[in-house]
């Protein structure tokens, strides 16, 4: 029985028309609402979504590109209105926030012009909710639960979360007259783990083909995304982004007159596979006058002090880099851009505990930006409030896909590689920012080196990076060059 809050919420559509670069018109739909999902043939969830499509077009000829960000717990707000919708969010040049109130402004980048759009928001984000009296929520309340986080957490696993969105992209599919469309899935950061595996997953469990898959800031294995003392890995994929950030704040020792900045960082990255990484491979199985001459031009590379580099054995995590590069000036540099500062509030303590300047300070720029959009834009009609980014569910995340707790490997790049298998003609697209510490470039270098793809599957890859941080379309140029790379790799093929 529908509750009467649920009554009064409204699923709306509205015909827009924009001005794009080249000073044509396109007339297009935007429409925002949920679609159910079920298990056991019986409702469980309501997963919202908001789809723009072009008028006047070919629909069957036309792609149609899912999109989603990561967390996991983030809604897909940050490629809405950061990069592909038709609206975006005012942002200055270098992708910081500006002077308030925050305001939309039309997309002259929108992916819009080349694939209709659909951005996804995963269970427990936007508005997407399990639905209260569904047999799921019933165990849960006689059990004693009645929080949100019991019913919802059906969804925060890892596969189960693949199946809810490959769910969702076959219901669409079907509902909206799409299987003779060419298919295409997007995703940032988790989002991209996401692709990396639903490559395989939509392709061979749900029957759904894919044109071309794009990972945006991918998150591609776990093993990397946090270092010990038993391991090298980690931390020769941040080793080049530590440098590009060192050179931008006049701290690198080591970066020759009027170098370039790619330069500097292929440099950077010859010099931590060739020579830092056997270091931190082997310890004190390396001679001592080796090891402290590697140690010391590593420092020079990322701008600390050679003592705390050799203290530290070469291994600096990224907490301590981005709050010691500048900290005689009282600044701490962002994890999600690592070109970009904030004063430190607590300049005297050794742990960060600073905002990001990335990742906090836009978060009420992209709240303005979808309220606006949704209600004045759309005209959705709901009282609840819109989930931009639910720490409950990233910190209630499990992985469900291991048979036992000895097997530690969770990752991406073997769904990918199977998927490119499956489907030789999918186009793959990988990118980063160069400023990311979170999800390095390098680390998206290092993996596609490793898939041992046939010279023909190598020319159906494109793994390129750009100006900025872990939303480096945020950044003026880089949206730009973004969107015209993207028109490329979707009109190719």
């Amino acid at each position: 029985m529908e509750s009467e809050e649920k009554k009064k919420e409204e699923k709306k559509g509205a015909s827009r028309f924009l001005k794009l670069e080249t000073g044509s018109r396109m007339d297009y739909q935007a429409e925002a609402g949920w679609l159910t999902l079920y298990s056991e043939e019986k409702p469980r969830a309501e997963m919202f979504f908001i789809r723009y499509s072009a008028v006047d077009e070919q629909t069957a000829d036309r792609p149609v590109t899912f999109v989603f960000n990561g967390g996991p717990g983030a809604s897909s707000v940050y490629l809405h209105l950061g990069a592909m919708g038709p609206k975006r969010a005012v942002l200055t040049e270098s992708g910081q926030a500006p002077s308030s109130p925050y305001r939309l402004t039309d997309n002259e980048e929108t992916w819009l012009e080349f694939t209709d759009l659909v951005f996804i928001d995963p269970i427990g984000t936007g508005f997407s909710r399990t639905i209260e009296g569904s047999e799921q929520s019933d165990k849960d309340k006689t059990a004693g639960g009645t929080d949100e986080k019991k019913s919802d957490d059906e969804y925060w696993k890892l596969k189960r979360d693949l199946e809810s969105l490959s769910e969702f992209i076959r219901k669409f599919l079907s509902k909206y007259n799409r299987w003779e469309s060419p298919v295409y899935i997007a995703g940032e950061s988790y989002g991209g783990f996401r692709v990396g595996k639903l490559v395989r997953m939509l392709q061979q469990d749900y029957g759904v083909g894919l044109k071309g898959a794009v990972l945006i800031s991918p998150a591609l294995e776990f093993s990397l995304l946090e270092g010990s003392d038993y391991d090298a890995l980690s931390w020769i994929d941040v080793f080049p982004s530590f440098a590009d950030a060192a050179a931008v704040h006049g701290k690198s020792r080591k970066i020759k007159e009027e170098e370039s900045s790619e330069d500097y960082r292929k440099r950077a990255a010859d010099f931590a596979l060739n020579e830092l990484l056997p270091v931190l491979a082997g310890g004190e199985l390396v001679p001592e006058s080796k090891r402290l001459r590697i140690l010391s031009a590593a420092a020079d590379f990322i701008g600390l002090s050679r003592e705390t580099i050799i203290t530290a054995g070469g291994r600096i995590g990224i907490e301590f880099f981005v709050k010691n590069l500048l900290r005689n000036e009282k600044l701490v540099l962002g994890l999600y851009d690592s070109s970009v500062t904030v004063n430190d509030p607590f300049p005297d303590r050794d742990k960060l505990e600073s905002p990001d300047p990335t990742l906090h300070q836009l978060e009420r720029v992209f709240a303005a930006g979808i309220n606006t959009q949704l209600r004045a834009g759309i005209g959705l009609n709901t009282e609840k409030d819109y989930n931009l980014l639910s720490m409950k569910v990233n910190e209630s995340w499990k992985v469900d896909t291991r048979e036992h707790d000895f097997e530690t490997h969770v990752g991406a790049v073997d769904d990918l590689r199977y998927g490119m298998s499956l489907n030789p003609d999918m186009k793959v697209y990988i990118s980063n920012g160069i400023y990311d510490l979170v999800t390095p470039a390098f680390a998206s270098d290092r993996l596609a080196a490793l898939m041992k793809l046939k010279p023909e599957q190598k020319r159906m890859l494109t793994v390129k990076h750009y100006n900025g941080g872990h939303m480096y379309y945020t950044w003026q140029q880089s949206r730009i060059e973004f969107f015209n790379d993207m028109k490329k790799f979707y009109s190719v093929g």
